[in-house]
């Protein structure tokens, strides 16, 4: 058995064997094959969570989602970015040839040949994304949008140099690698938690012989924090919110109303020249958002006429309306679900896709607005001085 790409640790009466592989490598399947076959764990991790493990083993369920639901729980930005992971490895795949995540599969069925105990060891992708999610500001939300939208519609082949860089990277990485460097501190939700997560699931892997599926790029870290206990629950617990975001969240629509009340008071005419432009701003760009995402003529409408008083009120967002909206009048039907991982695969599809239409519509629309109030805020604030 060729012993490249693994690496032998024992501790405390167990062995683990962690596999280091390339997640776009046919290779890698193999040699998976091989070390289990030839050790016979008690127990294969794998580096899975549950969802991931579901996608692999029943293919993505699209169809059982509810996109109103989708809306309400405020969640159309995470799933964006699940279907930005699945465009880019569907990418990956056919740019390679290869099946991607072909070693995941193997380890999933070499376990249940040897009749190992399969442990899916890697949080919750939803829980990486919102502790991700929650260590940016509205800036960095709207470049990590950006970033990943680009990233869906991006025909560059791979160069070699590039190839060899994917193959120690899981998708996830892959995808967030430049970010990342942009955000240094990105870099601790995404691959040293997951590195101690992955690690301590490793070490209470049942039995005394645990084999691990890895890739390649979580092995030296895992190799670390393998040596050391980790509180699984504190790895998973979403964020604390600060109080800060809901302070300035409700100190501008206040600082916005007092400045328009105070103005109307002395000078009416300069009050509804602020009324305007915060109405004209806010609304247009929101509508323009939804435009964009070629929303309904009516759901472009609801944007405009949302977004001047949502942005007065931080537990309401233009984009929920617009989506909603849009949601109701061109209903996403069983097809557009059955054919949602392949449509945003290209620029054409995912805006034919009602599914991943109205995600678009929710997330341009909501910076739209944002936006507006930015824009629209200062020129209240610009007539307000003039007419000091």
């Amino acid at each position: 058995m060729i012993e490249e790409n693994i690496t032998r640790i024992e501790m405390n009466g167990k062995e683990y064997i962690l596999i280091g592989t390339a997640h776009v490598s046919k290779h890698s399947a193999e040699q998976v094959k091989e070390v289990i076959e030839a050790e016979r764990p008690d127990s294969v991790c794998v580096e899975l969570d549950e969802q991931r493990y579901k996608t692999i083993s029943e293919g993505s369920k699209w169809q059982e989602m509810d996109i109103i639901q989708v809306i309400k729980e405020k969640r159309a930005s995470l799933l964006l970015m699940n279907l930005a992971i699945s465009s880019f490895q569907n990418r990956m795949a056919k740019e390679l040839g290869i099946k991607a995540g072909q070693e995941m599969i193997q380890g999933i069925e070499s376990a249940k040949e040897v009749g190992a105990t399969l442990v899916l060891a890697d949080r919750n992708i939803q829980i990486t994304f919102s502790r991700i999610w929650g260590n940016l500001g509205l800036k960095g939300k709207a470049l990590l949008l950006s970033q990943i939208i680009t990233s869906i519609f991006s025909r560059d082949s791979i160069s070699e140099e590039e190839l060899e860089k994917l193959k120690e990277q899981d998708t996830i990485n892959a995808m967030l690698n430049e970010f990342t460097e942009t955000f240094p501190r990105l870099k601790k939700p995404l691959i040293d938690e997951r590195d101690q997560y992955l690690a301590q699931k490793i070490k209470d892997a049942p039995g005394e012989r645990i084999v691990a599926v890895l890739g390649a790029a979580h092995v030296p870290g895992i190799k670390e924090e393998i040596k050391k206990d980790h509180d699984l629950k504190k790895l998973i617990a979403l964020p604390p919110k600060s109080n800060w975001p809901k302070v300035i969240g409700w100190s501008i629509p206040v600082l916005i109303l007092a400045i328009i009340v105070y103005t109307f008071l002395a000078n009416p005419s300069a009050g509804l020249a602020q009324t305007v432009s915060w109405i004209l701003w806010n609304g247009s760009l929101s509508a323009l958002g939804a435009a964009i995402a070629m929303g309904h003529p009516l759901t472009i409408l609801t944007a405009f006429i949302a977004a001047p008083i949502t942005s007065l009120n931080p537990l309401l967002a233009a984009g929920w309306f617009a989506g909603l909206t849009q949601a109701y009048i061109r209903r996403p039907n069983v097809k557009d679900f059955e054919t949602l991982s392949e449509d945003v695969f290209s620029l054409k599809g995912f805006w034919r896709n009602k599914v991943s239409r109205v995600l678009l519509i929710v997330v341009l629309a909501n910076l739209g607005s944002s936006l507006g109030t930015f824009i629209g805020g200062a020129d209240v604030i610009r007539v307000f001085i003039e007419n000091l």
